[in-house]
């Protein structure tokens, strides 16, 4: 590495952070001046806001900008190097433009592998005490208001139930059914089903229980109650808010191999988010490179209007990350797609500004 290669790449990540520092901390004031009423009216103390979660909402904030932050600080830098001739020198010296990018796309890398890896193992543990924060000082009570609920808990065994109640954990007209393709081969009926919380299992009312063996023979049988395990959990019944966002790579991968097993409706959004995971990387990547290409040449309007420029174009992209989500939540797009979508428009947008950059 040259020591051209390290300047660049330490005026780029000194930027990069106090950009983060900057924004994020703003972000966290805006945050405290809409929360201050619950925050009173629980009777918080400043230390349990602070420690119990603003520690852990400064870098879900820090990573949800990280493409665009990046983005604004390679505009800061290069737009600072091009004002002050730096670049015209650097390129009369022999170094060409692809060479140029080349400390900004290891940094950039570099920054994109970090992210990955809070994202996907680090972060969630974070996001799972932030959520717990707002669930209980920010967020109203919440109540499971399915009704008529069906779930598939095996490959020939469906649940249902009338009604559920999250608080005591009690389900009501429950029925389990065992079906061979079209075809109902066993039908469970109870009144109630409870979660036992020290035995881990569920506990039936009385049942009867109908065996059909064909259209005309059908057998009749009553059971006591009982306790019973079953692919079933009240997690199922839990609140869904920012629920991808407390769980690891892995924990996500198994909630989707999981609602996909059961047909759920909402599997499109944390494959969004799956998806979104590998593609941020990737995409600050192609939004620095981008940054350089729009902000390497010396503009009349200053470092001002390139920064400017810059923040338009890093609202278009989230624009475009928000749009393409929203696609893929309603089933128009493919979540896969849905997350590559914003980087491969940017890169077509960094391939034509790289054409017209002086070399």
């Amino acid at each position: 590495m040259r020591i051209l290669d390290r300047y660049i790449i330490r005026k780029f990540l000194t930027a990069f952070f106090f950009t983060v520092v900057l924004l994020v901390s703003v972000i966290c004031v805006i945050d405290y001046t809409e929360k201050n009423d619950d925050f009173l009216r629980h009777g918080l103390s400043g230390h349990k806001i602070i420690f119990g979660y603003y520690v852990y909402v400064f870098p879900y904030f820090a990573n949800m900008l990280s493409p665009i932050t990046v983005f604004i600080a390679v505009v800061f830098v290069t737009a600072q190097l091009a004002a002050r001739t730096e670049i015209v020198a650097i390129m009369a010296s022999g170094v060409s433009f692809r060479r140029l990018l080349v400390p900004y796309a290891a940094g950039a890398g570099l920054l994109g592998l970090l992210t990955f890896a809070v994202v996907g193992w680090v972060l969630p543990l974070g996001n799972k005490r932030r959520v717990q924060f707002e669930r209980a000082y920010v967020k109203s009570p919440w109540r499971y208001e399915g009704r008529n609920v069906h779930i598939k808990i095996g490959p020939r065994h469906y649940v249902y139930m009338e009604s559920y109640d999250n608080i005591s954990n009690i389900g009501f007209h429950f029925a389990l059914e065992t079906v061979d393709g079209t075809v109902l081969r066993r039908r469970l009926t109870a009144d109630a089903i409870n979660w036992d919380s020290a035995r881990h299992a569920w506990h039936l009312s009385p049942q009867v229980v109908r065996t059909f063996r064909g259209l005309q023979d059908e057998t009749l049988q009553t059971l006591p109650a009982r306790d019973t395990t079953l692919n079933l959990f009240p997690k199922d019944f839990g609140s869904d808010y920012h629920l991808a966002e407390t769980l690891t790579l892995p924990e996500l991968d198994g909630l989707i191999r999981t609602k996909i097993e059961r047909g759920a409706n909402d599997t499109q959004t944390y494959q969004s988010d799956k998806y979104e995971r590998y593609a941020y990387p990737f995409a600050i990547v192609i939004l620095a490179l981008i940054g350089v290409t729009l902000s390497a040449r010396k503009a009349r309007a200053g470092v001002g209007g390139q920064i400017a420029l810059g923040f338009v174009l890093a609202f278009i992209f989230i624009f475009f990350v928000m749009f393409s989500r929203n696609l893929a939540q309603v089933g128009q797009l493919s979540p896969m797609l849905a997350a590559w979508v914003p980087s491969l428009i940017f890169s077509g947008i960094g391939l034509v500004l790289y054409r017209f950059v002086p070399k």
